[in-house]
């Protein structure tokens, strides 16, 4: 206590009141420094001692280095129609978002309102998701807008539109024995789809709007089918060889009515390109009876089959880093402990859950800061190198581009408080580490980067363990009428992202709360 506090302290006597009307309390405000001094003199020990500046400095190297590495190593090509290398190349969507767009469409003009009907009495596919139907598409161009009204072998039938948006219609499958109607009436940008068994009793599968939709649109009938997965590897449950596949679908009694009457059929392959070839479609017409086939798909892209890179990928040294910052958050006070200084610092401060909470504040709000710029520069700088080697980068909203920069700072800022906080519980840094690395980095390896875990086993441990916290630098979607690989090995995480991340602060909270109550009942 110091002479100041002593002098008061005397001055207040025993009812607890000096002459100028003081109480106990203001004795504990001389005696006892604020939360902000607190915070000061944590920040003033970090940035004192150079092990843990030059920490902090290899911890940015490694998030960044890493990802620039292996961006810089990623090239991509492809082989066209013809077996010839290409540059990889992405669709655009209504949305901004990749999509896939490959089928065979047979066309004509519709302008202004009008309807199109037709009889489908076959379809000939192996895929689930295979479709055939109906459809109003913005021009030919691959990534326009359309809505169409479609019947699949495994999925019954749909109306689906703008690639991300699927409707579910009356179930089954179509056959010559049970022939399905589809209709599709367009009134301005406003597209509706309905379904019959007999082209009297129909029922409406939904409306779609079309922003953008010209007065003169294309619409008629198409046959689309995604690729077969193939094989699957054992343990992450990838598709290995995906190989594409035909559909072939017969309509009759076509008719149209308004602006999609008048002009002859013309057919029109969609989008012939992507990462494997896709089968040649065509389509003959025989005395009003269209046999349309086609191979393809109208959805959204996902990463494990199409030949577009998530920006996530620019920061696959961020475990790498998180390494570095646990040695420099767990030191922070496994040093104190080893030393002895830790009672120094709890005499000074007896309110001890207020130390801690001033440790992580300067642990986490440094990391933070640092991890902040790192990430945006390490995806600034990664996707530059990615398109210089002909990648095609993921287009996601900047709103996520910017969650997937803030969360990476985010998830090492509170992956060093949860440092810190094992740190205070086991009183030793070493051991912190070891700790740290069990829980979050090393389930992250497993079931993320490493290929061997079972996929249930990985999304398991991403479900429950620290390493949860990963999911928020996830862009890439999961959509129901995708048949595909949504695995963790996949970039596909079982958790929404900031879910995930939500799971790595209740590890934190917890043993931030264990550390605190330890502190006060056993450190002295």
């Amino acid at each position: 206590m110091s002479a100041r506090a002593e002098q008061e302290s005397r001055a207040a006597g025993p009812a607890g009141r000096d002459g100028a009307g003081g109480t106990a309390a203001g004795r504990d405000r001389v005696r006892r420094p604020g939360f902000g001094r607190l915070v000061w003199a944590e920040w003033t020990k970090l940035r004192s001692v150079p092990a843990w500046l030059v920490g902090l400095a290899v911890a940015a190297l490694l998030t960044a280095a890493i990802g620039l590495l292996i961006c810089g190593a990623s090239v991509c090509s492809r082989q066209d129609a013809h077996g010839r290398e290409v540059a990889c190349t992405a669709t655009i969507g209504p949305d901004g978002r990749n999509v896939t767009d490959r089928f065979y469409f047979v066309h004509r003009p519709m302008t202004g309102d009008g309807s199109l009907t037709v009889r489908l009495t076959a379809l000939d596919a192996t895929q689930p998701w295979a479709k055939a139907g109906i459809m109003v598409k913005n021009g030919v161009r691959p990534g326009a807008g359309y809505a169409a009204v479609l019947v699949t072998p495994g999925h019954g039938a749909r109306l689906q539109y703008d690639f991300e948006h699927d409707v579910a219609g009356p179930p089954g499958a179509v056959s010559p024995g049970r022939p399905r109607w589809l209709r599709l009436t367009r009134a301005g940008d406003r597209v509706t789809g309905a379904v019959s068994p007999d082209g009297h009793h129909w029922t409406t599968v939904g409306t779609a709007r079309l922003a953008g939709l010209p007065r003169t649109a294309q619409v008629g009938m198409f046959a689309a089918t995604p690729l077969d997965l193939g094989r699957t590897d054992s343990m992450t449950q990838s598709t290995v060889h995906p190989e594409p596949t035909v559909a072939t679908a017969t309509f009759d009694r076509v008719r149209a009515t308004g602006g999609a009457a008048g002009a002859s059929w013309t057919g029109t392959r969609i989008g012939d390109s992507g990462p494997l070839r896709t089968a040649a479609g065509g389509y003959h017409d025989t005395g009003g009876t269209l046999r349309v086939r086609g191979s393809g798909d109208i959805a959204p892209a996902v990463s494990s089959i199409a030949s577009i890179t998530p920006i996530e990928r620019t920061l696959l040294g961020t475990f790498a880093g998180l390494v570095a910052i646990a040695v420099v958050a767990s030191s922070s006070i496994g040093a104190e402990y080893r030393r002895g200084t830790i009672r120094l610092t709890l005499l000074a401060s007896p309110r001890r859950g207020r130390v801690l909470a001033a440790k992580a504040v300067v642990v986490g709000g440094v990391v933070f800061v640092v991890s902040l710029a790192t990430s945006l520069a390490a995806v600034a700088l990664g996707t530059r190198l990615l398109r210089a080697n002909g990648n095609v980068v993921a287009a996601v909203p900047a709103a996520t581009e910017a969650r997937v920069v803030v969360g990476t700072a985010a998830l090492l800022a509170v992956a060093a408080v949860l440092a810190l906080a094992v740190a205070a519980i086991v009183r030793h840094a070493v051991g912190a580490i070891v700790a740290v690395l069990a829980g979050l980095v090393l389930p992250y390896l497993l079931a993320a980067v490493l290929p061997v875990l079972p996929a249930p086993a990985a999304e398991w441990l991403l479900r429950v363990s620290p390493a949860a916290g990963f999911a928020v630098q996830q862009t890439m979607l999961a959509y129901p009428q995708v048949d595909t690989s949504y695995t963790p090995f996949d970039g596909y995480y079982p958790l929404a992202p900031w879910l995930g991340f939500a799971v790595l602060c209740g590890w934190t909270v917890v043993a931030l709360t264990a550390a605190a109550l330890l502190l006060r009942r056993r450190d002295a």
